[in-house]
């Protein structure tokens, strides 16, 4: 199949919906009165067309949209603006859902280690991943990579930088990855454990390859990234390193885009490992039936990928594990950052983070 099918959410009236979908159709696609085209390929092949309307509540239509996969050189900036470039100005209509087959979804990449991998590379089993992230902003290389240190003794398995590092003059990137990985490198060497550490890269393309070079070159074990910031095309390129990708939601509740389609599947689709999302209960305002579609939509089995694991986030407290684990089974990775460095004793806090989450290898 060469096309993929998209599904819009459309306010308007009934007497009116038919012709707007059929502007969204064109819109998307050839941007151009369609009776213009010169050329019988275009219109019979790269034309959006309209496939279905269906009523969704007061003046609000389901408007599901066949786009030309060809559109989008399978890159995956070029895929989000094939879905909703140019309608993402439009007040009137939100993303919902895209589907395509196997072949197609291969050719964007999805993850390359997903929720066995890094269970594998982290000595895991089959208990929940953990994770903590590296904060304040403002803190010196020193204070960072003995805060990374403990995790790292600790047993935590992800240690990632606050999504808000990038190359301040307070932690420049360089010396800040070569300090960690050196504390992390080193209690592993004398704990056992297999901790991995992913800095954050940030910039336009020039700065994030230098920083890549470094990350690289200094043994890294993961990378962190923010899609909607940095670009979905530099989380699909990245994903070809070899080393995990975590993809960080920053800026995605900007757009018109459902969050479980953007953080659940498209992240997937273009290669992250491992998706952070806020989960309810702590600093944002998602639904439990929404944190729960996304990590679902994370792990189900679709167009032949591997899946993402999903990491909930965002004011998480450790005294939360069992409820979570409850929640969301043992295939997730559980993110505390803010309550473990606001107790007393940061090495204790995250050990007992760690014995906890171990304990939950046998439930959900």
């Amino acid at each position: 199949m060469n096309r993929m099918q998209v599904v819009y959410r459309v306010a308007g009236s009934a007497g009116e919906i038919e012709a707007r979908a059929r502007a969204i159709a064109v819109e998307q696609s050839i941007e151009m009165p369609p009776h213009a085209v010169r050329n019988h390929r275009v219109s019979a092949e790269v034309l959006g067309r309209v496939e279905q309307i269906v009523a969704d509540g007061p003046d609000h239509f389901l408007v599901t949209i066949s786009l030309a996969l060809e559109t989008t050189g399978f890159e995956a900036g070029q895929m989000m603006n094939m879905l909703f470039g140019n309608s993402s100005l439009h007040p009137d209509l939100t993303l919902l859902d895209v589907d395509l087959e196997v072949q197609a979804a291969s050719r964007f990449g999805g993850p390359r280690f997903g929720l066995d991998g890094l269970r594998r590379l982290v000595g895991a089993g089959k208990r929940p991943l953990t994770c903590t992230a590296l904060k304040p902003q403002g803190s010196t290389v020193e204070e960072l990579a003995e805060l990374a240190g403990q995790f790292a003794e600790a047993g935590i398995d992800i240690i990632k930088d606050d999504h808000g590092l990038a190359d301040q003059h307070s932690t420049p990137f360089a010396q800040r990855v070569a300090a960690v990985q050196e504390a992390v490198d080193a209690a592993n060497r004398a704990s056992g454990h297999r901790t991995l550490y992913a800095p954050s890269l940030t910039g336009g393309p020039a700065r994030q390859r230098k920083q890549l070079t470094v990350a690289r070159e200094l043994g890294v074990g993961a990378l962190l990234i923010a899609p909607m910031i940095s670009g979905c095309g530099a989380l699909q390129e990245l994903a070809d390193e070899g080393v995990p990708i975590l993809a960080h939601p920053a800026l995605a509740g900007a757009a018109r885009i459902s969050p479980t389609l953007l953080l659940g599947k498209l992240f997937r689709l273009f290669g992250a490992d491992a998706v952070i999302y806020p989960n309810h209960g702590g600093r944002f305002s998602f639904a439990p039936a929404l944190c729960r579609d996304i990590a679902r939509t994370a792990r189900t089995a679709w167009a032949g990928l591997a899946s993402s694991v999903p990491v909930p986030a965002g004011g998480m407290h450790p005294d939360r594990v069992e409820e979570l684990v409850e929640f969301y089974g043992r295939d997730v990775m559980l993110l505390i950052g803010g309550a473990l460095l606001e107790a007393e004793d940061t090495r204790a806090a995250a050990s007992a983070f760690v014995q906890r989450v171990a304990l939950c290898e046998h439930r959900g």
